[in-house]
């Protein structure tokens, strides 16, 4: 694709380091704003100001309420009809933003900020949706790369609730949105309130019947499938496959991940049925590759294209992360020199995120099968000959044998603990399921963690087995450095 040959429709931006004409990239004009639409945006955002004047619900309120819906998984209740009247009601604001939209199994997260920081390197305002959150709900929903305020969490939250409960009278939807819902809907009326050109989607669970899969998007990306969320999604690669390869459109092109021949012949069948024309990250090569303990550095190569990537997400399985996100991001036409910067200058928390030293401690989010294989090879490849201490703690819904099989033989000292989350196995579950009555059990995440900073300085630690047990340890004061 020529480098200025757009996906994204809009307006004429800039390309990074642009100094010339022929750096001046040509967006494809596809349904960009009509003087009538943004006589419509003017309007709402008036409105908007005179609601806003009217508020009086807190943050804290905000997050008690939504969390008061029950858990995002428990809760969830899969259906397009009700998502979709909630934002018709608000005016449809996701109609005011462009998207990528991204769906699969392992490494949503790590490619959604690869390409939005790409995105954002090359001059666009980007919106980032992902989950869940480590510490603050705030931080599912970014605009050119920062979290939303905590009044303007409150302030969306508001706004959706109200149109929720005027529904709720008007017998339009049957209940009140759940938690994912409401604040998917609040996610969208934010970038549309922010201006926000391209947001980064991820998906929460699934795809076809997933609360995001209302949008038109620019592209679809589906990263690795696996096993995960079985009892919602199927206890099958196909099956699982067969919900991801939902958020296909019609006629919109999408980018595949390598995958398991199962899981691709699924997602190819769907890409016949929507037209959508596919680029197979397993099309281009990977070149000078170098898998560094802080890091990784190659080539991707395509025909003609050579784009250099230093990934400075940890642990070899970010090489196909990083290669999905140069795919996409080449699809879209984003410049080379946006693509090199934006990658190498991606951050993304709690995934082999290295947050103390003497001893080594990091934090990963593995919580499934695929996840936790990633990490105990990264353990393996660079660790082995030290002593390694896990701290585990893990949600009801996860495989705790096939998990603590790839993770637990790696420890030489091995902690369970029990985040508090009202669906978190309890630390002597994990020991009795497991059968490791060597582990300690220590209930508190707090006084794990000081346990295990007590070991010599040589020794490394790895705090694992679930995203809200590393987001509540990350939130720990004095932790960081």
């Amino acid at each position: 694709m020529e480098r200025g040959a757009w996906l994204i429709p809009g307006r004429a931006i800039r390309a990074y380091g642009a100094g010339r004409d022929s750096d001046t990239i040509t967006i494809d004009p596809h349904a960009g704003f009509s003087l009538r639409g943004g006589l419509r945006l003017a309007r709402w955002r008036r409105s908007r100001a005179r609601q806003e004047s009217l508020l009086s619900i807190s943050y804290p309120d905000s997050v008690q309420f939504l969390y008061a819906l029950g858990n995002e998984f428990k809760t969830i209740k899969f259906g397009l009809e009700r998502i979709r009247t909630l934002l018709a009601a608000l005016g449809n604001p996701q109609q005011a933003c462009r998207f990528v939209h991204v769906a699969g199994t392992n490494g949503k997260g790590s490619t959604c900020a690869m390409i939005e920081r790409s995105l954002r390197t090359a001059g666009v305002r980007t919106g980032l949706f992902v989950s869940p959150h480590l510490i603050e709900p705030t931080e599912r929903i970014r605009v050119a790369g920062a979290a939303v305020t905590a009044a303007e969490f409150a302030a969306a939250f508001d706004l959706v609730h109200a149109a929720a409960e005027r529904l709720i009278a008007a017998r339009e939807i049957d209940m009140h949105p759940t938690y994912f819902e409401t604040i998917t809907a609040m996610a969208f009326s934010l970038f549309r309130e922010k201006g926000a050109d391209i947001v980064v989607l991820e998906t929460g669970m699934g795809g076809r019947l997933d609360a995001t899969n209302v949008v038109d998007p620019l592209l679809s990306v589906i990263t690795p499938i696996d096993f995960d969320h079985e009892k919602y999604l199927g206890s099958s690669i196909p099956e699982i496959a067969y919900e991801k390869a939902g958020i296909l459109k019609p006629g919109r092109p999408a980018v595949f991940a390598r995958q398991r021949p199962e899981a691709l012949e699924v997602l190819e069948r769907r890409a016949r049925e929507t037209g959508s024309t596919v680029t197979r990250v397993t099309d281009w090569g990977v070149r000078d590759l170098e898998i560094g303990v802080r890091g990784n550095r190659f080539t991707a190569v395509h025909g003609a294209a050579e784009i250099e990537v230093h990934c400075p997400l940890i642990g070899a399985h970010q090489v196909d992360n990083a290669m999905t996100a140069v795919v996409a991001l080449h699809a879209l036409g984003v410049p080379r020199a946006a693509i090199e910067a934006g990658i190498a200058a991606t951050q993304w928390p709690g995934r082999l995120e290295q947050v103390h030293s003497a001893p080594d401690v990091f934090l990963d989010g593995a919580h499934n099968p695929a996840g936790a294989a990633a990490l105990g090879a990264y353990i393996r490849r660079f660790h082995t000959g030290r002593r390694v201490w896990i701290i585990f703690g893990a949600m009801r819904d996860k495989d705790l044998r096939v998990i603590g099989a790839e993770l637990f033989p790696l420890a030489q000292e091995l902690i369970f603990t029990t985040p508090h989350q009202t669906r978190a196995f309890r630390a002597e579950e994990i020991r009795d399921i497991s059968g490791e009555t060597r582990a300690r059990v220590v209930d508190e995440p707090a006084a794990a963690l000081r346990l295990a900073l007590q070991a010599p300085a040589e020794d490394v630690v790895f705090i694992t087995g679930s995203l809200y047990l590393v987001g509540e340890i990350r939130g720990l004061p004095g932790l960081m450095g």
